[in-house]
């Protein structure tokens, strides 16, 4: 029996595993594994990668939380002006553009922070692309109301109007409506536009389609910025023993 050891008969416990050992590979740098490693999120990898990622993983900050916010505001506001142009171009309010808006307002945010994320990331998120997409509805429905209008009076140019008659009594001046101030103005606007995905509900088949796929925008907006822990696990050490099953 010991003769047998001693002239390079295979040893089934450890001559499989220092094969299976030679043939890992670290999934970081892709050298070859010798001695102890470790899992980084699953995978392996060497002590050199380990400690490199661990060095430079992104560290959560205030700085780091502004910096994502004000990339996300500049993705909110290139989101919402891509909504308005399409729906004026093309004449067509459609939701999915929605999804669009929530992807650049997550990366938006994900490169500002530089990979950071969490709970206040994402809540940066949703608030920034349901304020972009609610508040697309307001020049969109300026612009339909001024063609309206248009429409209006040039029928009424062409029309039997505009023919010589006598000229209607003016308007008592107190009958005028009262003239809104441009900040109360921009404000009920606003207060419209950020209700908006709620009152298309009016048309229910119409206002459910898009809010739920509204819902879907922030929902990708959600993901992008989710923390993205290391999980790492280790010293493996190479000569350890497999798990019997």
């Amino acid at each position: 029996m010991t003769d047998n050891a001693n002239t390079g008969t295979p040893q089934f416990a450890t001559a499989e595993y220092s094969a299976g050992s030679a043939e890992a590979s670290c999934k970081s740098c892709g050298r070859r594994i010798s001695g102890a490693h470790y899992r980084v999120n699953g995978a392996p990898t060497c002590a050199d990668c380990t400690r490199r990622l661990q060095e430079q993983a992104p560290q959560d900050s205030h700085r780091a939380f502004v910096r994502g916010v004000l990339f996300g505001v500049g993705a909110a506001i290139v989101g919402f002006i891509i909504y308005v142009a399409f729906a004026l171009a093309t004449g067509l309010v459609i939701g999915y553009v929605s999804l669009a808006v929530g992807y650049l307002v997550g990366k938006g945010i994900a490169t500002g922070s530089r990979g950071v994320g969490g709970r206040r990331y994402q809540v940066a998120a949703v608030v920034l692309t349901y304020i972009a997409v609610s508040l697309a509805a307001v020049p969109v429905a300026l612009s339909v109301h001024m063609k309206d209008k248009d429409s209006q009076q040039h029928a009424q140019v062409s029309g039997p109007a505009a023919t010589p008659a006598a000229a209607p009594a003016a308007a008592p001046a107190s009958a005028a409506p009262p003239e809104m101030s441009f900040a109360r103005a921009l404000g009920l606007l606003t207060l419209l536009g950020l209700a908006s995905p709620f009152l298309d509900l009016a048309d229910p088949m119409h206002g459910i389609i898009g809010l739920v796929i509204l819902l879907i925008g922030i929902r990708i907006a959600w993901q992008l910025t989710a923390a993205k822990p290391l999980e790492i696990s280790g010293p493996i050490a190479e000569g350890a023993p497999a798990a019997s099953g």
